[in-house]
């Protein structure tokens, strides 16, 4: 296919007093005759989601139940039986690693005994193993996210984000000898960087589309209760007039779902400022009770940065080790950390698999925002590479054995999808890992934290 009309900057953005948004792709944006494909679209976005505390499916009845990876390896599985079920829809778009682990996340001398929570988050990326520390020489390991950070960062305003769920505030040591910091995030620049994660989509918000505002103007733009989208109305109306009728409406829905956004901020900010007794007092005012509406707000923040290319990368840690939050909603009302520790008892393993599976219906909700965005001759979902999975196994032993772990998008078409892939005993979850870095056009990578060597993502 190729594009014939005049041309606009992939980097023009609509600016107005304390807010710049940028635009997401549009047609008028490729050089006359000029091929999709050359475009430089093929771009993948990323997006690594951590579930903590394993999987029900990693127990020996878990396995023996299909309680996560399907029983069938190659295409013709079926994720009926198992917590991966809400993700049937997409099952073209699904790549299953199952049977990996995380020997970092293990101890390795008698004093690390017991810590395999405060190891776990700093692995899961980086799979290296954390200096066991309370001060501040810590040292983990380069997380995946950001060695891919490194290589794009020049081509997007942010080179990537970091959200959170659950409070990421604690400081010094935590237990077992292991320093906070090591469980508060899952993105490491540097084995000596940690980067801090973002609770407050609020604060996210901002970051996407407050470029250029100070603290002051963004609080009176919010008591004045205006939307940023007031602030540019002139020149994207400007800008209308030179786009042909496709583009006008992709501008249209895509400035629409930003308001939905704000909007949907605004009316958590409203109510946790109201006097009503909150479930959560301690949490920032842009933070919903809502666990759902919590995790959809990050996930529509991650869907329209991709959409106009602000950033490319992002992760998502969705829960904290040791929480003992209640996810009622799942068929569960018990606390998730005390329900984690089902003792091997298939009743109550059974039981933890529905907060496994309330966590995984999370996921559509974001899989359908990235298909239902046009990319280039495809979608968003088609050009996006989404990891979710844990480094821990079974819950209940605290350990890192058959680790849940699964791909989501095509990744630009580098990714065929609709694959559950089950690997030899004792394979490092590090080895699917690498190649993810490959797929991600990481080539020159020829080892990353304890692999062994790179698994085939395309074939079973």
């Amino acid at each position: 296919m190729f594009i014939t009309k005049s041309h606009i900057s992939r980097r023009t953005v609509l600016r107005g007093v304390g807010a710049t948004v940028a635009l997401p792709f549009l047609d008028a944006m490729v050089p006359a005759r000029t091929a999709w494909a050359k475009t430089g679209l093929g771009k993948i976005r990323l997006s690594a989601i951590e579930m903590v505390h394993g999987s029900a499916g990693s127990t020996a009845i878990g396995i023996e139940k299909n309680l996560w990876s399907p029983a069938k390896i190659g295409t013709d599985f079926d994720l009926s039986p198992s917590v991966l079920s809400p993700l049937t829809p997409y099952k073209d778009y699904l790549t299953i690693i199952s049977n990996t682990d995380v020997r970092n996340a293990e101890a390795f001398n008698p004093p690390e005994v017991g810590g395999d929570h405060f190891r776990s988050s700093a692995t899961f990326l980086t799979q290296m193993h954390p200096k066991q520390t309370q001060g501040s020489d810590i040292f983990a390991g380069t997380s995946l996210d950001q060695f891919y950070a490194q290589r794009v960062a020049q081509d997007t305003p942010i080179p990537s984000m970091q959200l959170a769920i659950e409070s990421v505030d604690q400081s010094g040591g935590c237990a077992y000898g292991y320093a906070c910091v090591y469980t508060d995030t899952i993105s490491w620049a540097a084995p000596t960087k940690p980067l801090p994660m973002i609770r407050d989509p609020r604060a996210v918000f901002d970051q996407l589309f407050g470029v250029g505002a100070t603290a002051a103007e963004r609080a009176a733009q919010r008591r004045a209760d205006r939307s940023i989208l007031d602030w540019i109305t002139v020149e994207a109306s400007r800008l209308k007039t030179r786009l042909g009728a496709a583009d006008r409406a992709r501008l249209a829905d895509y400035l629409d779902n930003i308001r939905e956004v704000e909007r949907r901020i605004q009316k958590v900010e409203a109510f946790n400022t109201s006097g009503e007794v909150r479930e959560m007092p301690e949490a920032p005012i842009g933070v919903p009770d809502s666990f759902k509406e919590h995790v959809r707000l990050m996930f529509d923040l991650q869907a329209v940065a991709f959409a106009s290319d602000v950033t490319r990368v992002f992760s998502f840690k969705m829960s904290r080790d040791g929480t003992s939050r209640a996810y009622p909603e799942s068929g569960n009302p018990g606390p998730f950390h005390p329900m984690s520790h089902h003792q091997d008892k298939e009743d109550k393993i059974l039981d933890f698999a529905k907060i496994n599976k309330y966590h995984v219906s999370m996921l559509p909700y974001f899989f359908d925002k990235l298909k239902n965005t046009p990319d280039g001759e495809g979608n968003l979902l088609d050009n996006t590479m989404v990891i979710y999975g844990s480094p821990m196994g079974n819950s209940n032993l605290h350990n890192h054995r058959r680790c849940p772990l699964l791909l989501a998008g095509k990744a630009g078409g580098r990714l065929r999808g609709g694959l559950h892939i089950k690997t030899p005993d004792a394979t490092p979850m590090a080895n699917a890992m690498l190649s993810m870095l490959h797929t991600l056009g990481l080539d020159d990578m020829k080892s990353f934290g304890d692999s062994t060597a790179p698994l085939d993502l395309n074939k079973a």
